[in-house]
């Protein structure tokens, strides 16, 4: 069968986990982001250079590591910083993601899911030939987020305003998984697009399961 790549992103506390985890089984291979972002930021990568030199050396611990903690503070202190933060990691993280799927591809693996909660903000979503979204009402994803993360409501929106809107995950994806629906049915459906995808039926979908 032909070599299929899928983004998968969507608003945080939808249930994208649950649907990357039902693709696994199915036999999909996986590429989690915030892995990817990670290894970007390893010490010594020139990505972890070039961050030092934008964001200072008291983002760096002693043993060379990343201060996430630091440079959070200080990349989320303005829209600019944020943007120069982008910046720097997306390339980085762009190149590592095109060297896993050639290895998943190399490997026998057709169907290769990359798992990107900022698909569209790092313009990975170039890499995909199908974009699926998972989305959720945000009543419903502040309960999951607050439960899962243990932080309080005002934390939960403030994570929530940063991202996308409903509206560009429709208008920018090619299928839409309704995260709010019960856990089976959530499963049942991530099942079905992958037997669409294996068979060559996956027809574009936008606004599905709304």
């Amino acid at each position: 069968m032909k070599k299929i790549v899928i983004g998968l992103t969507g608003q945080t506390g939808a249930g994208k986990s649950t649907v990357s985890n039902a693709m696994k089984k199915c036999g999909c291979g996986i590429i989690d982001a915030d892995k990817i972002a990670r290894e970007a930021v390893e010490p010594k990568t020139a990505c972890l250079k070039m961050l030092t030199n934008a964001f200072g050396c008291d983002i760096i611990n002693k043993d060379g590591s990343l201060n996430r903690k630091k440079l959070a503070e200080k990349a989320f202190s303005s829209k600019e910083n944020t943007q120069l933060l982008n910046e720097i990691t997306h390339p980085y993280i762009v190149e590592l993601t095109k060297q896993r799927i050639a290895e998943y591809f190399a490997s026998g693996c057709n169907i290769v899911v990359f798992d990107a909660p900022q698909l569209f903000e790092s313009g990975s979503d170039k890499l995909c030939d199908i974009i699926v979204s998972v989305i959720a009402s945000q009543e419903c994803r502040l309960a999951r987020i607050i439960s899962r993360d243990g932080i309080s409501r005002e934390q939960a929106l403030s994570r929530m305003k940063v991202q996308l809107s409903e509206e560009y995950f429709l208008e920018h994806s090619d299928y839409i998984l309704n995260g709010e629906q019960n856990i089976d049915n959530l499963i049942n459906d991530a099942e079905a697009l992958v037997r669409m995808v294996k068979d060559g039926s996956f027809i574009s979908k936008k606004g599905s399961g709304k």
